[in-house]
C-alpha cells in the first residue's frame, strides 16, 4: 500500500536532517584542532607531531603572524585539496639547522613541507610529490609577500594544483571513522533544495564544457599539426640511410625509434577526441627529437646527449642544453630549459624565439593563450617540470584553478597525476638530498638540496 506524504511534511523532515547535520558540527570540528592556549612546543618532534593531525601547525610563539582563525581557514584548504602539504609557522629564532630534514624525518611522511619563519619563508619537498625546480619557483613566486596569510595561502592555492599525492590518513582523527562535517553539510544542503535544479544545471554545464572542449582540441589540431610537420621535415633532411657505411645497431635503433614516434604521432592525433588526447602526441614527438640527437651524436663521435626536456620556449627547437634564468612579463624569475640559440640569445641580452599560437586575443605566446594549451605542454614537459614552469603565466594560473581538471582533464605536466606517494608514511626513507640547502634560497644553486648542506646555511 502506497502512503503519500504531504509536501509540507516532507520538507519538514528535510529541514530536520540539515539541521542534524549542522548539530553534529560542534561534536566534530573541536577533534581536528589543537585546543587554545596550549603552552609552546618549539622542538621539531612537537612541530612534526602537531603536523601528523593537522596540516598546520602555528608555534604560539607565533600567532602574531597567522591568527587561530586564519590558520584553521589554511587547513581547511589544504584539506579540502587532499594533498600533503604540511605547513610550520615559527618564530624567527628557531634553530634553522637542519630544520626541513630533521622535520621530514620526525613527521616521516612523503610531502611538501614549507615553513614561515619570522618573516622569512622556504619549502622543501619529497622529489615524487613535487619536483626540486617546481618548489623553487613556487617558493619564488610568493617570497615577495610580507603578510604571512596572503603568503601561505597564495602558496597553499598554487602547490596543491602542481603537487601529486594525497592527504594522509591521520589528518581524517586516525581511525578513518569520523564523518566529515562538510559532507553532513552537503548532504543536508541537498537534501532541502531537491535535485531537480541541480540536474538542470549539470546538463547546462555538461554542454558547455562540451562545447569549449570541442573547440579546444580544433585548436590545438592546428598547432599539433604544425609540430608533427615539422618533425617530418627533420627526417627528411637527416640524410641517413640504416645501410649506409659506418651505421650500427645503436644508430639503426635511433633511427627506428625516431620513425616510430612520427608514426605513433600522426596515430594519436588522428584519434583526438578530446583536449587531453593531445598530450600522447606531444609525449610521443618530444622522444622522437631526442632520438635524432642521439643519432647525430653517434653519427659525429660525440658523447650521447643528456635526457632533457624540449627548449620551453619552442620545443620545436629539440632537447635543451641548459637551464636558465627567464621572467615572463610580471612574472618572477625562474630556471627553464633552452636550446644553445636561445641560451646564446638571453646571455646577449635579447629575446628568445617564442612559439606564438592563436588565441582569442590574436597570436600570442603558447603559456598566454589559454587552457586549452595545458594538454599540448604537457606531453613536452611531463615528469612534474611544467607546474613550476609555468607559475605566474595564464596557463599555469588556469591549471591551478579547481574547475581547470573539471573542464580539461588531469595529467598535463603530471599536474596532480596519478603514481605519486605523497601522504605515505615512509618513516626516516626518503632522500635527504631533497630537504637540504640553506634557508631562504641559499643551497637552491645547482639542483634543489643538491648535496643535504646544511639548513642554517643561508645564515
Amino acid at each position: 500500500m502506497k502512503v503519500a506524504i504531504p509536501v509540507r511534511a516532507l520538507a519538514g523532515l528535510l529541514l530536520a536532517l540539515a539541521l542534524a547535520a549542522l548539530a553534529l558540527l560542534p561534536a566534530i570540528a573541536p577533534q581536528a584542532r589543537a585546543a587554545p592556549g596550549a603552552p609552546a612546543q618549539t622542538s621539531v618532534s612537537a612541530i612534526a607531531a602537531a603536523l601528523r593531525e593537522d596540516p598546520v601547525y602555528v608555534d604560539p610563539a607565533a600567532t602574531d603572524q597567522l591568527s587561530p582563525s586564519e590558520a584553521q581557514a589554511l587547513s581547511r584548504r589544504i584539506e579540502n585539496a587532499d594533498k600533503p602539504l604540511f605547513v610550520a609557522v615559527l618564530p624567527a629564532d628557531q634553530p634553522t639547522e637542519r630544520l626541513f630534514a630533521d622535520l621530514r624525518t620526525a613527521t616521516g611522511i612523503t610531502g611538501l613541507y614549507a615553513v614561515r619563519l619570522g618573516d622569512r619563508f622556504d619549502a622543501r619537498a619529497d622529489s615524487a610529490v613535487l619536483s626540486n625546480t617546481a618548489v623553487r619557483n613556487l617558493v619564488d613566486s610568493v617570497r615577495g609577500e610580507s603578510d604571512a596569510a596572503t603568503q601561505l595561502t597564495e602558496f597553499t592555492d598554487r602547490a596543491v594544483a602542481n603537487m601529486g599525492g594525497s592527504a594522509p590518513a591521520s589528518w581524517s582523527g586516525g581511525d578513518g571513522t569520523g564523518v566529515s562535517a562538510t559532507a553532513l553539510i552537503t548532504t543536508g544542503a541537498v537534501l532541502v533544495a531537491g535535485g531537480a535544479g541541480a540536474y538542470a544545471l549539470i546538463r547546462r554545464n555538461r554542454r558547455r564544457h562540451e562545447e569549449e572542449r570541442r573547440a579546444a582540441l580544433e585548436r590545438l589540431r592546428v598547432v599539433v599539426d604544425e609540430d608533427i610537420t615539422a618533425f617530418g621535415e627533420e627526417l627528411d633532411r637527416l640524410d641517413f640511410h640504416p645501410a649506409e657505411a659506418g651505421a650500427d645497431d645503436a644508430m639503426r635503433a635511433d633511427y627506428e625509434r625516431a620513425l616510430d614516434a612520427y608514426d605513433q604521432a600522426k596515430s594519436a592525433m588522428a584519434a583526438a577526441a578530446r583536449p587531453e588526447d593531445v598530450r600522447p602526441v606531444t609525449e610521443a614527438l618530444e622522444d622522437g627529437r631526442f632520438s635524432l640527437a642521439q643519432l647525430a651524436s653517434r653519427r659525429d663521435g660525440r658523447p650521447l646527449p643528456e635526457r632533457r626536456p624540449p627548449c620551453f620556449f619552442d620545443p620545436r627547437h629539440g632537447p635543451s642544453v641548459a637551464d636558465a634564468t627567464w621572467s615572463p612579463p610580471r612574472g618572477a624569475p625562474r630556471e627553464v630549459p633552452v636550446c644553445a640559440a636561445d641560451r646564446t640569445r638571453l646571455a646577449d641580452g635579447r629575446d628568445p624565439v617564442i612559439r606564438e599560437v592563436d588565441s582569442d586575443d590574436g597570436r600570442r605566446p603558447y603559456w598566454e593563450a589559454g587552457p586549452a594549451y595545458g594538454p599540448w605542454a604537457g606531453g613536452y614537459f611531463g615528469g612534474g617540470l611544467l607546474p613550476g614552469l609555468l607559475v605566474g603565466t595564464m596557463l599555469g594560473g588556469m591549471m591551478a584553478t579547481p574547475s581547470y581538471a573539471a573542464d580539461y582533464g588531469t595529467g598535463y605536466g603530471d599536474f596532480g597525476a596519478a603514481g605519486y606517494a605523497g601522504g605515505d608514511v615512509s618513516g626516516a626513507d626518503f632522500d635527504p638530498g631533497d630537504f637540504g640547502g640553506g634557508f631562504d634560497g641559499s643551497g637552491f644553486d645547482g639542483g634543489f638540496g643538491g648535496g643535504g648542506g646544511d639548513f642554517g646555511g643561508g645564515f
